[in-house]
């Protein structure tokens, strides 16, 4: 008898569930120096340091996710410069994102500010294959550190995600590894659960068109 969720073709030889991979590009943008690299090297090569460079045109790099026994998931991180926010190259590195998050520093009051004016601007530029809008969560990052005094409480920051369509929000450190895996988790989960909103040939790896031929593990830059 097959074991219990494996079936068995007519000669008795047990069929293995397929594995499903996907390729899911997500923007990680903000106002500059808010920490987006920083998170990406967290989240993708678990290493800090204090001393990254700006960030010109766009950074990106490759984070491969085991979710469960029968998916596989590869998330293209992009990494998109602070002052390309209203350039016309945006579009062009927006196009097919599936999710994004939108940063701001807690240290700095004026990085939050901008946040309506990044959401708006995502929400111009890319879509759902169904036409709403990509899935978004709200980085509060350098949690680490000394807020600024008109900093929001956390049920302002729910109101505010709310109002303004972001699926939630974390407080996150680069520094001390706060909350990224949970954020990214949360993301995906959302990304995951759009996925019957996708036409297949999109979400599967095996089609997905990237701008390189191979994408290695370590991060890739472009420059406007």
């Amino acid at each position: 008898m097959a074991g219990e969720g494996v079936s068995s073709e007519p000669g008795g030889h047990p069929v293995v569930p397929e594995r499903r991979e996907y390729l899911f590009k997500v923007l990680v943008i903000g106002e500059l120096g808010v920490g987006k690299t920083s998170i990406i090297k967290r989240y993708v090569h678990q290493l800090f340091s204090q001393h990254y460079r700006a960030t010109i045109g766009v950074d990106f790099a490759l984070k491969v996710i085991n979710w469960d026994g029968k998916t596989l998931v590869r998330l293209q991180l992009w990494d998109i410069a602070g002052q390309e926010r209203f350039g016309n190259m945006t579009r062009v590195y927006y196009k097919e994102a599936v999710g994004a998050f939108v940063v701001f520093d807690v240290t700095r009051g004026s990085t939050f500010e901008a946040i309506t004016k990044w959401k708006s601007d995502l929400d111009c530029k890319v879509f759902l294959p169904g036409g709403g809008p990509i899935p978004a969560i709200l980085l509060a990052n350098k949690c680490d550190q000394k807020k600024e005094n008109n900093m929001q409480s956390s049920s302002q920051m729910d109101h505010f995600c709310k109002e303004n369509g972001f699926i939630g929000w974390f407080e996150t450190s680069a520094k001390d590894n706060v909350n990224i895996d949970e954020a990214a988790k949360c993301l995906v989960e959302n990304i995951l659960a759009n996925l019957k909103n996708f036409p297949q040939e999109e979400n599967d790896v095996s089609n997905i068109k990237l701008d390189q031929e191979a994408l290695p593990a370590e991060s890739k830059f472009l420059c406007c």
